[in-house]
């Protein structure tokens, strides 16, 4: 079961220059800055209500954001829904026609299991399920 938008993933080339902005847009600073290696990426989140705003910084040439911004520049890469049972959502997804990326979850930024959607099954959306990791427990 989807609950709610759980954050938007920006792509950046310059976190710094990026928390920076966000930072005097939000009038916040960000909660958590962490890599993810397994992504080849640097994040940083901001909390605004019940939804955060998550900015991505590629760590290698080779990572998706690298790519993202070199074919498309800077700017929104993703949309990330909470759910409820991660695996459950997956087999629902897939079984109603939506192509996978991740047949199953992997860790994520934020304390997350996550896995993606492909965008050519989403209107070129990229859609990221996320799921606390505790939450298994």
């Amino acid at each position: 079961m989807i609950r709610k938008i759980e954050h938007l993933g920006i792509a950046v080339k310059s976190l710094k220059n990026s928390n920076e902005l966000i930072a005097k847009l939000l009038d916040r600073s960000p909660y958590k800055e962490e890599g993810v290696e397994s992504e080849g990426v640097f994040t940083s989140f901001f909390k605004l209500g019940e939804t955060k705003v998550e900015l991505l910084e590629a760590t290698n040439p080779d990572s998706a954001i690298a790519k993202f911004i070199e074919k498309r520049g800077e700017g929104i890469h993703h949309i990330a829904l909470d759910v409820v049972n991660i695996e459950e959502e997956l087999n629902r997804l897939e079984s109603l026609g939506f192509d996978l990326i991740h047949k199953s979850p992997k860790p994520g930024a934020d304390g997350k299991k996550i896995a993606f959607l492909h965008p050519k099954s989403t209107n070129g959306i990229l859609v990221e399920l996320c799921e606390d990791m505790e939450a298994e427990e």
